[in-house]
């Protein structure tokens, strides 16, 4: 890294997507120009990661009945370690009190640190409007799941200064339609995820506005008709993207590959899904939702004793090493599905491209391993540390 009299900054690094070097040119947290340079070195320099989905990470839960801003800006500052510039907090199905409990305190977070302001654009409520049929709920609380309402979408927003930005639903309700409609004038995004709805239900989301599968492939039941499921309309239908957590345990390779070449490379999305206890040690744990849990070494998080999964538990940069060791795509077309594609839905962010806010990461890319170690990250041109985390 350089900085000149003016005070520009230039990083130099790797392109992923094509391996040449670039030379990437910061001013007054933009990036002002991105230029060829000589291509050797082995550090790759890329647009900061994006992640949609994030429930937690490193003990710090968004969950929590004693969610405080202190979580919020400490949770931030670990997601930045592992390269993620932008991400969006999940609060999963609650009671009403406590989703506004949840919203009310990231917003306040927001206000009150600048670095969260930065990373956190919006926030994604996976639920309360989600099947209520086994397998298909997850780990989502039963009691409370129930159909959407309008009115209690403008008291979430009441409660968080307009701060939904992603809703993930089940579109079997009556009125599922109607409710996607008017969310997606109000410019908030719609997914679809842990629903056993009916193709034609789907279709009809699709048309009011929904734009994107939450987890694919997951939050479904474990048996299902081979043709008349929800994967398949959803796989089926371009103007759905989807997102995917591949970290090794929620999808087998070849399905993560064929779903992958289903929906097409420039409609996947990677989120991690990460919960409260991703990137802690290995080792059984108490959780106030799934109860003991064991954490493996490999960053499987299972019912203690059963193999059943108890969420995800490995940061995005993980996920992305993953996708390539599962795939055997290259790292230049996986990594858009972190950057780019994601970043779609949060305003054009995890672009290098002139006039963009530069937030950046370099790594080393270990083909033996497949993963990414971190080197550096910048926020709007400001260094931050680097992570000595997984």
């Amino acid at each position: 890294m350089l900085k000149d009299s003016t005070g520009e900054t230039s990083i130099t690094g790797r392109d992923p997507l094509t391996g040449n070097g670039i030379t990437v040119t910061v001013w007054d947290g933009l990036i002002t120009a991105v230029a060829e340079s000589n291509g050797e070195g082995d550090v790759y320099l890329s647009a900061g990661l994006v992640d949609l989905q994030v429930n937690g990470y490193r003990g710090f839960d968004l969950n929590s009945p004693d969610l405080s801003t202190a979580t919020v800006s400490s949770l931030t500052r670990e997601l930045l370690a592992t390269g993620v510039t932008t991400f969006a907090p999940t609060l999963i199905t609650a009671s009403e009190p406590e989703i506004l409990r949840g919203l009310a305190t990231i917003a306040e977070a927001r206000r009150s640190d600048a670095t969260a302001l930065a990373c956190i654009p919006f926030v994604h409520v996976e639920g309360p409007h989600i099947s209520p049929l086994d397998g298909y709920r997850g780990a989502h609380p039963l009691e409370h799941v129930r159909p959407p309402s309008i009115a209690e979408f403008d008291r979430w927003q009441a409660a968080c200064e307009g701060l939904v930005g992603l809703v993930t639903l089940s579109p079997h309700f009556p009125g599922s339609d109607e409710y996607i409609s008017a969310l997606t004038e109000r410019g908030v995004h719609v997914s679809i995820g842990h629903t056993h709805a009916s193709s034609s239900q789907i279709r009809g989301a699709v048309d009011a506005g929904a734009r994107l599968s939450t987890h694919l492939g997951n939050g479904i039941a474990l048996q299902l008709d081979r043709h008349v499921n929800p994967l398949w309309p959803q796989l089926a239908d371009d103007r759905l993207s989807a997102s995917f957590i591949a970290d090794g345990h929620h999808l087998p390779a070849e399905v993560l590959h064929a779903m992958l070449h289903a929906k097409g490379l420039q409609r996947s999305i990677l989120v991690s899904d990460a919960v409260a206890l991703a990137g802690m040690p290995p080792g059984r744990y108490d959780t106030p939702i799934g109860g003991q849990v064991e954490l493996s070494a490999d960053g499987r998080l299972s019912m203690t004793g059963a193999r059943t999964l108890a969420g995800a538990a490995v940061p995005l940069i993980f996920c992305i090493g993953e996708a390539f060791r599962l795939t055997g795509l290259p790292l230049g077309s996986i990594l858009p599905l972190a950057t780019t594609n994601p970043g779609a839905f949060a305003g054009g962010r995890g672009r290098l491209l002139p006039g963009e806010r530069a937030d950046l990461f370099t790594f080393r890319w270990d083909t033996q391993r497949s993963a990414l170690q971190i080197e550096e990250v910048w926020l709007a041109g400001k260094p931050e540390r680097k992570s000595t985390s997984k």
